[in-house]
């Protein structure tokens, strides 16, 4: 007989089977050790998701207060509906309440309603408290209503760029409510309820609910009556010059805190206009953080400044004007192409005379004028807490020529933006500190904690104390023309007014477009408050800085002293009145003859001997002291 198996060879075949079925329990464990431990969280996680069904439940994001505790922007409860089909019952009837209620097209909520291939499906987002509640009395199967969160701006067009607007989805998409939406969003809750493998709802079955929690609140450095103030005089400059756009700003000199802030037009943020997706970016700048320009003439604040701390000039300097410089074989006009003649530094100031500044930036030489420009802040970002901030345009240290270098003295040659301008005009009146550009200043806890924001001080005493001092001087001198306290009746405010062209797309001078500015100090001795008006391609005739931007920054002035209850520094002041003449077809000298017994003044556009227009017209009823435009 033979003999298939041996002992030793069944113990193998055992020992083989015993190893095979050691090898599956152990592969089994580190499966379940897989399973249960490292992947037990998503495993979890893919679970519930199949057993129950979630509504989110957006967070009311945090209120938006001005300085004075206004309300800004506040949050309100609406709604969400959705309709899970498979658990309708009566889609015709449940198509008809939807559309009735919802304003809804039927056949479109029916094609949702009976859309059964979907667990799930949106109707309307962000329905008000009224409609919801008769919705939900209906007690209809299958549809079901989501807690979320809508915003309001009680002041509707009022700092619509400043505070911006949320999508949908309650996130911050521009203004305030982007910047700071970290800070304003809060944390979403949720609701659940289990369900079958259909996706219907167990009868009987557990429910969760997790509450949002509201973000934390804000409150601005705005003053929203100050903001009123500066968009009443924007939008009267809007109807009145007819320009593509009017942007401004108050600032509190001495802190570097945005007061008011606004560009026209602009839109109510109640009813944003999202059809046209290019007006609504264009209308959502604030251009005066965005934006690049050529300054002109409010440039030589900082030209003098510099040149004054250098030592370089004083107010008992004296400078001749021609009405042009020739420097490296160019000739550079001065505004006033007869020139200005014989003049102190204070007078130079005040007619903004081209050719004093181009002698001062000369003076000045590269090397000094770019560190002085380094610490204006010129060529980078202020810091601002606005989103969209430019950082101006400074040609290369290496590559100015001489030529180039006397134009900066006069504010061309170079691009900022307005805030740094007016940032380091700040630091220049206020006795040399200069402060980071802020519009935040408290943030408010849920638990009611407010924290400061800090005020941040980039660099101390860029200039002399003694430097500031004589700045302020010629700029109450260069807006109070005819007497002191004359520029605003009575009150110590000083300025300087600019006028630019734009270049187009090509770098090229844009014929018949300029920017027009005013920048105005208060108390000119000693000032807190900074007034900036900017007025983008002027299209009623005038586009002087004088003409079509100092007048409604005298407006702001005005309108800012009543709601301060300022008292006059002078009571006596009375400013005086005159008729403006018609002076067309006058010569020039003529016309100079006369507006200098009316103490007006004048600027020119164009070349000729002959005044062929004017502005203001005839008639026109005008403040002793105030500049008209001869066209000849």
């Amino acid at each position: 007989m033979q003999k298939f198996f041996t002992l030793y060879s069944l113990k193998k075949r055992i020992l083989a089977i015993l190893l095979v079925i050691s090898f599956i329990f152990c592969a089994l464990v580190v499966r379940l050790f897989v399973i249960q431990i490292i992947n037990s969280n998503d495993l979890q996680i893919r679970a519930t998701d199949q057993w129950t069904r979630d509504l989110s439940i957006i967070a009311p994001r945090g209120t938006i207060y001005d300085c004075t505790g206004t309300t800004l922007a506040v949050s309100y409860t609406s709604y969400n509906v959705y309709v899970r089909a498979r658990e309708v019952t009566a889609p015709s009837q449940v198509a008809y309440v939807l559309s009735q209620n919802l304003d809804l097209d039927y056949a479109t909520v029916y094609e949702k309603v009976t859309k059964r291939n979907v667990s799930e499906v949106l109707i309307k987002m962000q329905v008000d408290g009224e409609t919801a509640e008769k919705i939900y009395n209906e007690k209809l199967d299958g549809i079901y209503l989501a807690e979320t969160s809508d915003r309001y701006y009680p002041n509707g067009n009022l700092l619509s760029q400043v505070l911006g607007f949320i999508s949908v989805d309650n996130i911050g998409q521009t203004g305030v409510e982007a910047y700071y939406n970290d800070i304003l969003k809060g944390i979403d809750g949720y609701s659940y309820v289990q369900s079958d493998l259909q996706g219907k709802e167990i009868g009987g079955s557990l429910r969760y609910y997790v509450s949002a929690t509201s973000g934390e609140s804000i409150v601005l450095t705005i003053d929203s009556k100050m903001q009123l103030i500066l968009e009443q005089a924007l939008q009267q400059i809007m109807e009145e010059q007819l320009p593509k756009s009017a942007s401004g700003m108050i600032m509190n000199a001495k802190t570097g805190e945005i007061l008011a802030i606004s560009t026209k037009p602009s839109f109510d943020l109640n009813d944003v206009p999202r059809d046209d997706l290019e007006v609504l970016f264009d209308q959502s700048r604030i251009k005066i953080v965005t934006d690049v320009y050529e300054p002109g003439s409010t440039f030589k604040i900082l030209t003098v400044a510099a040149a004054l701390e250098e030592g370089l000039c004083s107010l008992d300097d004296t400078f001749y004007c021609p009405g042009y410089r020739v420097i490296d074989g160019e000739r550079i006009r001065c505004w006033k192409t007869i020139g200005h003649g014989n003049q102190t530094l204070a007078e130079a100031f005040a007619n903004s005379c081209n050719c004093c500044f181009m002698d001062l930036a000369l003076r000045l030489g590269v090397e000094k004028f770019y560190e002085y420009m380094e610490k204006f802040g010129l060529g980078q970002k202020t810091g601002v807490d606005i989103a969209g901030e430019s950082s101006g345009i400074l040609m290369p240290k290496s590559q100015v020529r001489t030529v180039d270098l006397a134009r900066m003295g006069f504010g061309h040659a170079v691009a900022v933006t307005p805030i740094q301008l007016l940032t380091a005009v700040a630091s220049i009146i206020n006795g040399g500190n200069y402060n980071i550009p802020k519009i935040l200043s408290q943030i408010i806890k849920i638990d009611g904690e407010k924290v400061d924001s800090n005020s941040e001080i980039k660099n101390k005493n860029i200039v002399s104390k003694e430097t500031s001092q004589t700045v302020n001087y010629l700029l109450e001198l260069a807006e109070n023309k005819t007497g002191k306290y004359t520029f605003v009746e009575g009150y110590n405010v000083g300025g300087k007014t600019g006028t630019a062209q734009k270049y187009n797309e090509n770098g090229g001078i844009d014929q018949g477009k300029y920017i027009s500015s005013f920048i105005g100090t208060y108390p000119a001795d000693n000032p807190e408050y900074l007034v900036f008006i900017m007025v983008d391609e002027a299209g009623a005739g005038a586009y002087y800085g004088s003409i079509v931007a100092a007048p409604y920054g005298k407006i702001v002035f005005s309108n800012l002293f009543k709601y301060l209850s300022e008292e006059k520094q002078d009571e006596s002041v009375v400013v005086k009145y005159v008729t403006m003449p018609n002076l067309v077809g006058l010569s020039l000298t003529e016309a100079a003859v006369q507006l200098k017994a009316l103490n007006l003044y004048y600027e020119l556009d164009g070349d000729g001997e002959y005044v062929t227009a004017q502005l203001p017209p005839p008639n026109t009823t005008l403040q002793e002291g105030t500049t008209v435009v001869l066209i000849t």
